[in-house]
């Protein structure tokens, strides 16, 4: 299986999904003109990684900003992480947020208060 590598842009997060080491990345900003088009690759990608997943997948989200319509992509590709964690697999999801940006750690919370999931708040000094 590829892996996926998006390289960073003004407007959309650097994306890293590797299938042989089960690490995921996004990190960046996320506010893409079409966020449905940016995301939908990545929805696809987890679906055929949950056929055969590693032991351990670790998620790392390390996002400056991001919009409206992003949150709720980014809620579809922890949906399908749920769902590979629900076969019984160890998915753990790493949400970074700088120690004074107190709407990045409750969209975190937020994230973590829907899903079903082992979430990490790790605070990052500035």
């Amino acid at each position: 299986m590829e892996s996926i590598k998006i390289e960073r842009t003004r407007k959309t997060p650097n994306v890293v999904f590797n299938a042989e080491t089960g690490k995921i990345q996004i990190e960046g900003k996320s506010i893409p003109e079409n966020s449905i088009e940016f995301y939908k690759p990545l929805v696809d990608w987890l679906e055929e990684y949950g056929k055969t997943p590693q032991k351990q997948t670790e998620v790392n989200i390390k996002l400056e900003y991001f919009n409206t319509s992003s949150s709720k992509c980014i809620l579809d590709v922890f949906k399908k992480l749920e769902t590979i964690h629900k076969t019984g697999n160890s998915v753990v999801i790493n949400w970074y947020y700088e120690e004074d940006d107190e709407d990045m750690l409750e969209a975190g919370e937020d994230y973590q208060s829907i899903l079903k999931i082992p979430f990490k708040m790790i605070e990052m000094e500035e």
